[in-house]
């Protein structure tokens, strides 16, 4: 069932659950998302950055598209962190349903005008639109960039900014990072600053750098009201290295079905993981 962000993430919000976004970069993750998903009878939104849509090109997204019409629970296929109107206006053509334009490195007021921009661009195609404001942290090992310091999400421009804006869902800065924390890094979670946005903002509310945070935390800003997590540095991790494991342990191997099931189970396992940890698990009830 393919619909839009906005669609989906109402339910998400009302009922208290979060929809794991995954970052998909082959076919293979496409199969251990779909299929761990479908198993657990959760919506799910199938993510790639503007890299990742660089390297599979369309194919893959027609792939997403045949895989989101024929499943039973609900897909988005989402455009993560968009950095200017060219490949917000690809990723609309390729089919997506819904797109980010992250501007949030911009001062505030242009970060206004170019969200507004593809707002009038995507709404009359019923492509939601998700952006950010206050900046995401980087490990230093993720395709999806970020800064050094994190700038916290300020709850009244929050608002000032969904009001102008008229943007579907909102990123929000309260200390994750994307990539895999280090062993010296450890992220802290201004739930507090969450909470003062939950009370002020009505949009459903994501959280970036959903990978390597403490589940107890994620959990938390779950019952807070964030709706969306992104999560794409956990599944490749699992992915690969059970594939260097298998190809290690067999030398000559060469066919992909020799090579792929066994990584296809260690990447379901993380995925089925998060889907519970997110209260997702059997929500895609809500939507029949």
């Amino acid at each position: 069932m393919l619909m839009n962000m906005k669609d989906l993430l109402e339910v998400a919000n009302k009922n208290g659950f979060a929809v794991p976004a995954f970052n998909i970069g082959s076919d293979q993750l496409l199969k251990a998302v779909m299929q761990e998903s479908i198993a657990k009878n959760a919506p799910v939104i199938l993510e790639l950055s503007p890299d990742e849509l660089k390297f599979v090109e369309e194919s893959l997204i027609e792939s997403m598209i045949y895989e989101a019409k024929k499943a039973s629970i609900p897909v988005v296929i989402h455009l993560d962190h968009g950095d200017n109107i060219d490949i917000v206006k690809r990723a609309i053509q390729a089919g997506f349903t819904s797109v980010m334009i992250d501007a949030s490195k911009m001062p505030y007021d242009a970060n206004v005008e170019i969200t507004k921009q593809v707002v009038a661009l995507a709404h009359p195609k019923n492509v939601s639109v998700e952006a950010e404001l206050g900046t995401i942290g980087v490990t230093g090992n993720s395709i999806e960039g970020g800064t050094k310091d994190v700038i916290y999400t300020d709850p009244e421009q929050a608002v000032d900014f969904v009001e102008k804006t008229g943007v579907d869902t909102l990123a929000v800065a309260i200390g994750t990072a994307h990539g895999i924390y280090p062993k010296d890094m450890k992220p802290e979670l201004r739930l507090d600053i969450l909470q003062k946005i939950k009370d002020k903002v009505e949009i459903p509310l994501v959280l970036h750098g959903g990978s390597s945070n403490k589940d107890e935390e994620i959990a938390e800003a779950v019952k807070i009201g964030i709706s969306k997590i992104n999560i794409s540095s956990d599944i490749k991790v699992a992915f690969y290295e059970k594939c260097r494991e298998v190809l290690n342990a067999n030398p000559g191997y060469r066919e992909p079905l020799e090579i792929y099931p066994e990584s296809i189970k260690a990447c379901r396992c993380v995925v089925g993981n998060k889907i519970d940890l997110f209260n997702a698990t059997d929500k895609a009830s809500l939507y029949r």
